[in-house]
């Protein structure tokens, strides 16, 4: 009774000393939250930066032809005309290709590696396909020339248009160079698959057992299990690896340049030579004199930024939206 009588009169105001310091209060606790908050800022302040440079180095372009610059296709440095239509269409047409021809590719890979490889297996598979990210890019670019390029133009293309017989089909009409969009396509599928792979893989690993479990004591098959129960749950991070790979491929220079031709044309055929946004500044940046040439470089990059940023906030909402039906 007495000790119930002394702590019913012991005063509130001594408690929130230890809460006081359960919530870092102290010095060291403040430096600490303000320091890593500092540092979290530097990202987004980097990338105004950045932005900002670039659209400033851009605007005399831009203030001159307007959106034009994006529609329309002459290029002429001597006339002091420029368009860029051709350099983002050969862009979004290439990365494109790369994730049709990629995507299959790596989440089957993916899906061997984390449900039907051998365990010795595993691995040792699983690092070939990751060190296909640590090649440099201009080693992609020279195999693409002394290998894909000569393969494509003797043995695919000749085997579409005369063995399909699909040279009236605009995609693949007109002559076999070699170096075209088809060939960055696949140089850049190549570069792009031990991403989406990497990343399918951990998120197929990363699905609980029990779904597996429950799929086959329904009677489900080993592929039925695989279709219905494991990739329905792994499909939000599967999203998040193809667009990690379409955001490589969107800013891939040196293969790319290698390969595509560099034609400043708009084509429908894939066999045709084209540009990209990233292989006009690599190839003309050095070489401009003119301060509108310069300027028109950089609102290139001013555009290939726009259109990094508008490709991922697309697809942050569909990994959004993809999450919303799957917990709904």
């Amino acid at each position: 009774m007495t000790d119930s009588a002394a702590a019913s009169r012991t005063p509130v105001s001594e408690t929130p000393v230890s809460s006081r310091r359960i919530e870092g209060s102290s010095a060291g606790d403040r430096v600490y939250r303000w320091t890593t908050a500092g540092f979290a800022m530097v990202v987004p302040i980097l990338l105004c930066l950045i932005a900002w440079e670039v659209f400033a180095a851009g605007w005399p372009a831009l203030a001159k032809f307007g959106v034009g610059f994006f529609t329309t296709s002459d290029w002429d440095p001597v006339a002091g005309n420029f368009g860029a239509a051709p350099a983002v269409f050969g862009t979004l047409v290439s990365s494109l290709l790369a994730l049709i021809i990629a995507t299959p590719l790596a989440v089957g890979v993916a899906i061997f590696l984390s449900e039907f490889a051998p365990r010795p297996l595993r691995q040792p598979v699983a690092f070939f396909v990751d060190l296909l990210a640590a090649i440099p890019s201009v080693v992609y670019g020279l195999w693409g020339i002394l290998v894909l390029v000569p393969i494509l133009r003797s043995t695919v293309m000749p085997f579409i248009k005369n063995t399909l017989h699909l040279e009236n089909f605009p995609l693949f009409s007109g002559p076999a160079y070699g170096p075209s969009m088809l060939a960055a396509g696949c140089i850049l599928a190549i570069m792009i698959l031990p991403y989406i792979a990497a990343v399918t893989r951990e998120v197929l690993m990363a699905v609980p057992r029990s779904q597996r479990e429950a799929a086959l004591a329904l009677g489900a098959t080993r592929w039925e299990m695989i279709w219905a129960a494991v990739l329905p749950n792994a499909r939000s991070g599967i999203l998040g690896g193809v667009v990690l790979g379409l955001g490589r491929a969107l800013g891939e220079t040196m293969a790319v340049t290698m390969v595509i031709g560099n034609r400043h044309e708009i084509s429908a055929s894939l066999f045709a030579p084209g540009y990209t946004m990233a292989s006009v500044i690599a190839n003309e940046f050095t070489e401009a004199t003119s301060d509108l040439h310069i300027a028109s470089l950089m609102a290139v990059g001013a555009g290939l930024f726009i259109v990094t940023i508008v490709v991922n906030a697309i697809a942050r909402w569909l990994v959004w939206r993809t999450g919303g039906v799957k917990t709904a």
